[in-house]
């Protein structure tokens, strides 16, 4: 028995030099537990039986990994996902950070990190529009939405979403910011032209700066708690002086960071440098 749980082990390992390999997806930074479930989905979904047939399932099936980078990243998300969140963000939060910039050079930048298909990089921009008005284009906006999955980022420049991912999307903003085919919404260009897409890996990859707000929502959770507690102080160090962050619903602020940085609205997850 104990043979068998060693080689299992063993094949295990494999696996996951696999997947940093081919997908450049570092499995370490996460929680063994949530990482282990999510290789699950896709062995049963191959119909293998353990991590040893689903490498060979992987050696002679090289589509599969696409659809466990899908499955390892869960790209589950929707326009003005937790709406009570970007209520305060557009009430409270961007008005804060616009009359920051009543004076001298009216640039904003905005940080989406494991920003998925897009949908809260846009949706940031959409609730900039309507604040601004005319005055957008006065502006120098800047959203930058970071992931590691290459195939998602490719879906957040493209800016199409189906009526799934637009579920919460009021029928005013819809018909103001989208065009519709008859059966996907096609985001307009004075939108998506502020948001730029690239791949980061939130731990080991390049270290962003000078941002007024930082959304990383729903997304640490997945981590081990030092690197939750590393990735806080990161991102403390890439806010500017007055920025925010905001987090999901289920994630706190642990280690140093829940001493530096000021609740802004702890309800909603938000807080200031």
């Amino acid at each position: 028995m104990l043979k068998l749980e060693s080689s299992e082990e063993q094949d295990y390992s494999k696996l996951k030099n696999l997947i940093k390999k081919n997908l450049e997806f570092n499995c370490e930074q996460y929680k063994d537990s949530h990482f282990r479930r999510r290789i699950d989905v896709r062995m049963r979904a191959t119909g293998s039986k353990n991590f040893g047939e689903y490498i060979r399932y992987l050696t002679t099936h090289k589509e599969e990994y696409s659809q466990l980078m899908d499955t390892l990243t869960v790209n589950v998300t929707n326009f003005f996902r937790n709406s009570e969140t970007y209520e305060v963000v557009e009430k409270e939060v961007l008005p804060a950070i616009i009359k920051s910039k009543s004076t001298g050079l009216r640039s904003i930048r905005i940080w989406s990190a494991g920003c998925s298909i897009g949908v809260e990089a846009y949706s940031i921009a959409i609730l900039l529009h309507k604040i601004l008005g005319n005055n957008f284009s006065r502006y120098n906006i800047q959203i930058i939405g970071t992931d590691i999955d290459k195939d998602i980022l490719k879906r957040a420049e493209e800016a199409v979403y189906s009526e799934l991912e637009m579920k919460e999307v009021p029928t005013d903003i819809r018909n103001k910011y989208f065009t519709y085919d008859g059966e996907n919404y096609h985001l307009k260009n004075e939108i998506k032209k502020v948001a730029k897409f690239r791949r980061n890996d939130l731990i080991s990859g390049e270290k962003l700066t000078g941002f007024d707000a930082i959304f990383c929502r729903n997304v640490t959770i997945y981590f081990e708690k030092h690197l939750q507690e590393k990735l806080y102080m990161d991102f403390y160090d890439s806010l500017n002086k007055g920025g925010f962050f905001v987090m999901g619903k289920t994630e706190t602020l642990i280690g140093p960071s829940k001493d530096l940085f000021k609740p802004f609205n702890p309800r909603e997850r938000i807080y200031q440098k």
